[in-house]
């Protein structure tokens, strides 16, 4: 196993994820007695409008830095996703004139205190968001392990420090930031005289044409991705003004909890697929039987843990987080069909971009955003906020299992391509 360049390199992210979301989940129990679900509900708001800030500002040209054999086309590829950024980063900054009417459709009027720091949030996170994709494509793994263990650790570190001295109201915020920053720093040093001066050096034409040549990735990646993110993060826009910033706390721990384990090994096996994928299609070698036994391998595990889960998460939230985040067990308990389904098809969501398939997985996540909304309308109606969780997760047991049908087909038809 350790002579196989994929097994040494899903090792490498792995170990730097395992090591980055065990420092972040050992931290939790000290933080929720610290900061109260408050805190953590106008956090999580502010971090899912940051997070759709950071997909519009990269428009999507990130994913075509692995595509091409040549490297200038990638590095050209690179440099029309960092001018986007660019752009929306100076766009983020006008928006802090407008932080009160912001804050007021939400009817979260702390928002417009911390609001001032999105545009660094949105820089912070655009940038790491272009370098991680060039390292991968550099098969740079340790680098992307280094910021992942460092940016949880600065964070954790950072957060607990503040809320230690008192600063309650901006330590969630700041350290957030700080924490990008150092773990950003950290992951280039060292490195940057590798690939800086290629990646800084402008050539116009390899722009314009890298522009042209992946101009599916805005036109129909970046919709979908932005669509999936606004699906993600709808409960936090839909149930806010209805709920409370302190159940959103419940519900932002729960997905916390949740999806840092899984996080921890989808995305690195994402990235380290990916890679490996888009190597064998381009040069004409099967993918199905690893697809077909990564896929099955995932719900054998997946599925027991899960039954065994389903009963103590309840008391296994309040024992680690205190007894007043009992609610957040719950909430992580009516998730656990959808995080299953997560966990299989995240891995390998990147065969929409292989395939050139954005169009379709365009309007799949359009759908997915209208079952999404239905289902949490019926709660808001109901004034039953388990109900609205409970059928926002059926919405994506359904769609993450139409999307992996979808997966098959099109890894079946170009393999038979290959017989041709």
């Amino acid at each position: 196993m350790f002579r196989s360049e994929i097994y040494r390199n899903v090792a490498k992210m792995l170990s730097g994820n395992a090591i980055a979301q065990m420092v972040g989940l050992l931290f939790y129990p000290l933080l929720t007695r610290l900061y109260r679900p408050e805190d953590f509900g106008l956090l999580n708001l502010f971090l899912s409008i940051g997070g759709v800030l950071v997909l519009v500002a990269n428009a999507d040209y990130h994913y075509a830095i692995l595509l091409p054999k040549n490297e200038k086309k990638a590095v050209g590829a690179w440099q029309v996703s960092a001018l986007c950024a660019l752009a929306v980063v100076v766009l983020c900054g006008i928006s802090v004139f407008f932080k009160g009417a912001i804050a007021g459709l939400f009817n979260t009027p702390e928002l417009a205190v911390v609001y001032p720091l999105l545009p660094l949030f949105v820089a912070l996170s655009a940038a790491w968001m272009l370098l991680n994709y060039w390292f991968t494509r550099q098969k740079r793994f340790g680098a992307i392990s280094t910021y992942q263990v460092s940016q949880n650790l600065s964070n954790a570190l950072l957060k607990w420090g503040f809320g230690a001295a008192g600063r309650l109201q901006w330590g969630l915020f700041v350290s957030t930031i700080l924490g990008l920053a150092v773990s950003l720093g950290l992951s280039v040093a060292g490195t940057f005289r590798a690939w800086g001066s290629k990646l800084l050096h402008f050539d116009w034409g390899s722009v314009r044409m890298a522009a042209r040549r992946y101009v599916r990735f805005p036109a129909f990646s970046l919709p979908r991705s932005l669509v999936n993110n606004l699906s993600g993060n709808l409960p936090f826009f839909m149930l806010t003004p209805f709920f409370g910033v302190a159940e959103m706390g419940f519900l932002g721990m729960g997905f916390t909890l949740a999806f840092r384990p899984v996080n921890m090994i989808s995305s690195s096996l994402y990235q380290v697929f990916f890679q490996r994928f888009a190597e064998n299609v381009q040069n004409r070698r099967r993918v199905m039987p690893f697809f077909r036994k990564f896929v099955l391998g995932c719900f054998l595990v997946v599925i027991p843990s899960f039954a065994l889960l389903y009963w103590i998460l309840p008391n296994l939230c309040a024992w680690l987080l205190g007894d007043e985040w009992l609610e957040t067990g719950r909430y992580i308990r009516l998730m656990l069909p959808w995080i299953a389904m997560v966990c299989a098809g995240s891995c390998v969501s990147f065969l929409s971009d292989l395939f050139q398939k954005q169009a379709l997985m365009l309007w799949v996540e359009v759908a997915y955003l209208g079952l999404r909304a239905a289902g949490l309308a019926v709660g808001i109606a109901l004034r039953d906020i388990q109900l609205a969780i409970l059928l926002y997760s059926l919405g994506g047991v359904l769609v993450i299992g139409f999307q992996l049908l979808c997966y098959r087909k099109w890894i079946k038809d170009y393999e038979a391509g290959l017989d041709d």
